[in-house]
């Protein structure tokens, strides 16, 4: 039991803390040996190549008009800059808002068959070297165009994912607050995977790929955008990460629909996993291969089933063992639950320590790995998008 219990804390801590240690330090231990080659100041580049900007919108009339007046906001050249929405299935205004519109390119199709389905028709009409992916529902800082496009000059960077923000206004409540430091933690491991190799899946509000790169993705995948990077670091590239482009968007509107976006990504996490075996062989991929097993597999398998094993195993060593760390350490643990059952019972409140939702947020991931699980093995995830309401939403 011992064992048992020291193993399953072990992966816990690796994969929510260690990994990220460990990789910070390889970091450092790599930049003694080789020296970085700095990009060129984005004002010194005066030939910026043709780019796309894809949007893949479904029924979002209410946020079109902002979007934009984002899109028209960027800083990059006019004539090399293409936007294109394809709003296939939407119901709604936005096909109607978006063809009365001549500086983009528009596509529409009444049927309804899913986001990958769109963007693998909307790639047809991409005649542009590099191509943008974001959502319409977030929206990007001026240079985000810029900064993504300028690590192609670069031949071995296949693809660059931007950083997603999750917009905080003051006190939010658990599901700002929790979100919000999630992302900030994500991003932080981002730059770390990126500055030892490459990162390990990219976020669908916004990445950037070489368009010859570009792979048809299985239309029932869930998580297009994680398996077209990992697919194009599969083949050899590496996937940069550029935190100074970012996507803003707003928190969810509450944890019952954070939920339901977690089972819906967490079911994702286990078809890619499925898909994407041969990222698994060290032997084949090196270093690649010891970052996508530390940051997502563990993350998506081993952390989420040790949790339960920890704290039974403590509570039966606790008990029956006279060493005391044990005691110790099962209070800690109950103290963290206890305050995870704390901030559930207040998440629609707005205080100011976001810390305080931490521990809720940490159990909402990881029921929602289970959660999903069951929904992958009885094949019950949906390809469309049911989409989160958001913050400003209510």
């Amino acid at each position: 039991m011992t064992t048992i219990f020291f193993v399953s804390l072990l992966i816990c801590v690796y994969t929510y803390i260690g990994y990220g240690i460990i990789a910070w330090i390889l970091v450092k231990l790599k930049d003694l040996w080789t020296k970085t080659e700095d990009r060129p100041e984005l004002e010194d580049v005066h030939d910026w190549p043709d780019v796309t900007l894809l949007v893949a919108a479904y029924n979002e009339a209410d946020i079109l008009q902002e979007k934009l007046k984002n899109c028209f906001a960027l800083d990059y050249p006019t004539e090399r800059l293409h936007l294109l929405f394809v709003t296939d299935g939407s119901s709604d205004e936005s096909a109607r808002m978006l063809a009365a519109n001549n500086r983009i390119i528009h596509l529409h199709e009444p049927a309804r068959n899913g986001k990958i389905a769109a963007v693998k028709r909307a790639m047809q009409y991409v005649e542009t070297e590099f191509v943008v992916f974001t959502d319409a529902n977030t929206f990007l800082n001026a240079l985000s165009i810029k900064q993504l496009v300028s690590h192609f000059q670069d031949k071995n960077i296949g693809a660059v994912a931007g950083e997603k923000r999750v917009r905080q206004e003051g006190d939010k409540a658990a599901s700002g607050a929790g979100e919000g430091l999630y992302w900030r933690y994500e991003s932080f491991l981002k730059r770390i995977d990126a500055r030892l190799y490459s990162v390990v899946g990219a976020a669908g509000e916004l990445y950037a790929i070489r368009t010859a790169l570009f792979q048809p993705i299985p239309g029932d995948a869930i998580l297009d955008d994680f398996e077209q990077t990992l697919k194009i670091a599969e083949a050899g590239y590496r996937v940069a990460y550029e935190p100074n482009a970012y996507a803003e968007e707003e928190p969810s509107a509450d944890l019952q629909e954070e939920l339901k976006r977690k089972v819906r990504i967490c079911a994702g996490g286990f078809q890619a996993m499925s898909r994407l075996l041969p990222l698994l062989n060290i032997f084949q991929h090196g270093v690649l291969s010891f970052q996508y097993t530390s940051h997502r597999v563990f993350r998506w398998t081993l952390a989420p089933l040790c949790l339960p094993i920890v704290l039974l195993s403590n509570v039966y060593l606790a008990f029956l063992s006279d060493f005391w760390m044990f005691k110790i350490l099962l209070i800690l643990q109950l103290g963290f639950y206890v305050q995870a059952i704390i901030g559930y019972l207040m998440q629609n409140r707005k205080i100011g320590v976001k810390g305080f939702f931490v521990p809720l947020y940490f159990c909402i991931m990881n029921y929602a790995v289970y959660a999903g699980f069951i929904r992958y093995m009885q094949n019950k995830q949906s390809v469309n998008w049911e989409k989160a309401k958001r913050a400003s939403q209510v």
